[in-house]
């Protein structure tokens, strides 16, 4: 349950500080006094989303805190889930700095406003004045039967389940629409991948038959230049081989009477050696160097190949052409398994379809089932309300298949007079009619959701005299059995609370800032009178205040 609430610079609460115990505690104040903020102000601790608009003062931080009794609701999975240390005194606390930072803590560790929002539905219901307009909501009307006919686990199953086939079907429909793509692409790289692959291209290609075609193209030149080389250097006319064995021949007759000659000799016969092997070289090469047509033919046409191939791919070099080639490859392998990857995916979206199926109508059994003592205790209430004729009927109406919330939609509906057939409850009921079957529909709720607490932000709108006496009856047997927390305006409704708190304005020249404080005996007396007979409390709305409590 809700123990204390403490809130700090949040708009037009300076600083609060509130206690809260088990049973039925009311919250009274003029209209305008700040009740409803203080509902504002816990939202910010249950993880609703919030600006610097709530601060009072711009420079300072709003701090909002709310400290839950939780044993005995089994939320220790939630915390281990949650990665916080799990405490029997929940703390819950929402800070908004100046600049708009929003921070959250729970038991001091820091947490995403969606897991203090997962534990704060778990810990709390607040029930505020525009709730009625869930009654004509179909899915708010379905989740009010599932609690009653305790198949809430069920249906959290049902709609895991359901998002898990949304997911399996998307993901098939996405595949089975890029199919045809898909098989293009395959073929299209495929036939990329086979040109590629019977070019049968090698790195450093390219540049060695450039340099053959070269050779070929000029072989003719090549082979004149290589015959001049060998005649000059050993020709049988005046070579230089010729020459230089005249030289040598002269050093070697002097060398005996000039050793210098010797020397020299001996430097001309290396250069001989030298001369004969480029001779011996220059001829091998011309022999090696053919004009030859066809394998220049042959040279140009695998030059054209990989030329086109450069071209086509739109690469510089062969290096790059031969990356792409294994990109291809990769491609091709990714795409040839469409088919059997788009039947793994229908499996799967099958089988999610079949455990939908399965769920749908296991919830739909426990609907229908419940339905029947569901509708007659809510109108049973009803007629304790002051509508002795009202007529209350839950339709379930059917679909041919599983939706978001199973397989039918409900609608309540809804007729206060006996002459008059029930229609849609939203369509044909008055405010103060539809706080009335809200507040039914919570009655009932509270006995099943397990929740810890309920507040109420004037349920019992609408409503005066005996009917407002039996609102408090209603309000005062739901706080037996859950911690209940109501803000109104109704002296019948007040009287029966276990705690009265009053909510009012303290105004400044410079401000108004709204003040709660807890009543005691006589206090309690003097607030109900207020309500009983206005700004002027008589002494006759005192005696009845008093006979008021004292009858509870």
């Amino acid at each position: 349950m809700l123990r204390r609430l403490t809130v700090k610079n949040y708009a037009i609460i300076r600083e609060l500080d509130m206690g809260f115990g088990e049973g039925f505690t009311v919250i009274t104040g003029e209209t305008g006094a700040g009740k409803s903020i203080l509902l504002g102000a816990l939202g910010l601790a249950l993880g609703e989303r919030a600006d610097t608009s709530v601060l009072l003062s711009q420079d300072e931080k709003c701090i909002v805190e709310a400290d839950f009794d939780i044993r005995g609701y089994d939320l220790e999975n939630l915390f281990e889930e949650s990665d916080v240390d799990y405490e029997a005194d929940a703390i819950l606390r929402r800070e908004i700095t100046p600049a708009g930072k929003s921070r959250a803590f729970i038991n001091d560790t820091p947490v995403t406003l969606n897991v203090m929002k997962e534990l704060g539905t778990r810990l709390i219901d607040i029930h505020s004045q525009h709730q009625t307009l869930l009654l004509g909501n179909s899915m708010f009307q379905l989740r009010v039967i599932d609690a009653y006919a305790s198949a809430a686990t069920l249906s959290g199953e049902y709609r895991n389940a359901w998002g898990f086939y949304l997911r399996a079907k998307r993901a098939y429909d996405d595949a089975a629409g890029d199919a045809e793509r898909e098989r293009a692409d395959y073929d299209y790289y495929s036939h990329q991948l086979e040109e590629l692959q019977a070019a049968r291209l090698t790195e450093g290609e390219l540049e060695a038959l450039e340099q053959e075609q070269e050779r070929l193209t000029n072989a003719g030149e090549i082979k004149e230049a290589l015959m001049t080389v060998t005649t000059a250097l050993s020709g049988d006319g005046p070579s230089a081989h010729s020459l230089l064995r005249t030289v040598r021949n002269s050093l070697a007759k002097i060398s005996g009477w000039l050793p210098e000659a010797a020397v020299l000799e001996k430097r001309i016969d290396t250069q001989l050696i030298d001369l004969n092997d480029i001779s011996y070289e220059a001829e091998k090469l011309n022999g090696n160097t053919a004009d030859d047509p066809g394998r220049l033919e042959q040279v140009t046409a695998r030059l054209d190949t990989i030329w086109s191939l450069l071209q086509k791919h739109r690469c510089r070099d062969l290096g790059e052409l031969l990356a792409r080639q294994e990109q291809i490859a990769e491609k091709v392998s990714s795409t040839a398994g469409v088919d059997e990857r788009i039947t793994g995916l229908k499996k799967s979206a099958d089988e999610a379809y079949a455990a939908v199926a399965e769920l749908a109508g296991r919830l739909s059994a426990a609907r229908r089932e419940a339905v029947g003592p569901f509708t007659r205790e809510i109108t049973a209430m009803l007629k304790k309300l002051g509508m002795p004729h009202a007529r209350f009927e839950t339709d379930l109406l059917p679909s041919d298949m599983p939706g978001p919330s199973g397989l039918e939609k409900a609608e309540f509906m809804f007729s206060a007079n006996r002459q008059v057939a029930p229609e849609e409850l939203s369509r044909c009921a008055s405010g103060g009619e539809l706080s009335r079957v809200m507040l039914c529909l919570k009655s009932v709720l509270a006995s099943s959701s397990g929740l810890p607490a309920i507040i109420f932000d004037e349920i019992d709108a609408g409503v005066s005299g005996e009917v407002a006496s039996m609102v408090g009856d209603i309000l005062e047997e739901m706080g037996r059995s859950m911690q209940v927390i109501n803000i109104t305006h109704l002296p019948q409704v007040a009287s029966r609370g276990t705690l009265h708190y009053h909510v009012y304005k303290e105004e400044s020249d410079h401000s108004t800032i709204t003040r709660v404080r807890l009543l005691n005996s006589e206090e309690r007396i003097r607030e109900i009178a207020r309500l009983l007979s206005g700004s002027t409390v008589t002494e006759a709305a005192v005696r009845n205040a008093r006979e008021l409590l004292g009858s509870n």
